[in-house]
């Protein structure tokens, strides 16, 4: 078992004293270099392939912004809404997510390599078809997230809830699901390859497994 990731502090980024803040909605063809955005509502925002690199965004309202092909770089975002956010095919690297709301969203074929999220709520997000690899999942609630057809590699879910979680058509590789607190999954039979559990998550398992291999248990 490895040890939960503890979230870094804005004074703790190397790159904080370099900062500038923006406290109102950015043009609608941007690309961000060391920002703190704060308390934006980018609700309107239509800026696909925007690239921001080394920046914090605090208390931020995505909404519906539309945001596809854009590049998040050595980013953290903390208390921040995207709730009906397009992402898709989005590319995030070292990124953290502290305490935010990713909900409703479309987000599919995107890449997150990195990533960490601490006490994020996700519900309704669309990852079919994306990459995803060494991220992490800390105390997080996953409700009705789709990673069908994705392909997974080296991802934990440490004290994380995982309700109704489509995992049907996945690539898996060292999907470590042991930390986990609770589990509801969607499974097909060539998604049960590369998950990692214990014991008694197998057999709290056990029925999605037989569904997904076509079994039928009859006492």
């Amino acid at each position: 078992m490895t040890s939960r990731p503890v979230p870094r502090a804005l004074s703790d980024l190397p790159y904080r004293r370099h900062l500038v803040p923006v406290t109102e909605p950015f043009d609608d063809s941007t690309d961000l270099d060391r920002a703190h955005v704060t308390g934006v509502d980018l609700s309107a925002t239509d800026a696909p392939a925007s690239a921001f690199s080394e920046c914090a965004f605090s208390s931020v309202e995505f909404g519906t912004a539309r945001l596809p092909r854009s590049r998040f770089t050595d980013v953290r975002l903390t208390g921040c809404r995207l709730v009906g956010t397009d992402i898709t095919t989005s590319s995030w690297f070292d990124a953290e997510l502290v305490n935010s709301v990713v909900a409703g969203g479309l987000a599919y074929d995107s890449t997150l390599r990195r990533v960490t999220f601490h006490g994020c709520k996700l519900a309704s997000v669309n990852l079919r078809g994306s990459r995803i690899t060494d991220v992490v999942f800390a105390d997080c609630t996953l409700d009705e997230v789709d990673f069908g057809g994705a392909t997974l590699t080296r991802v934990r879910f440490p004290g994380s809830t995982l309700r109704n979680v489509g995992l049907d058509d996945a690539t898996m590789d060292r999907v470590d699901l042991r930390e986990a607190d609770d589990l509801h999954l969607r499974l097909g039979p060539s998604s049960l390859t590369g998950l990692v559990i214990d014991t008694a998550q197998l057999t709290a398992l056990a029925p999605a497994f037989a569904q997904a291999l076509g079994v039928t248990v009859v006492d």
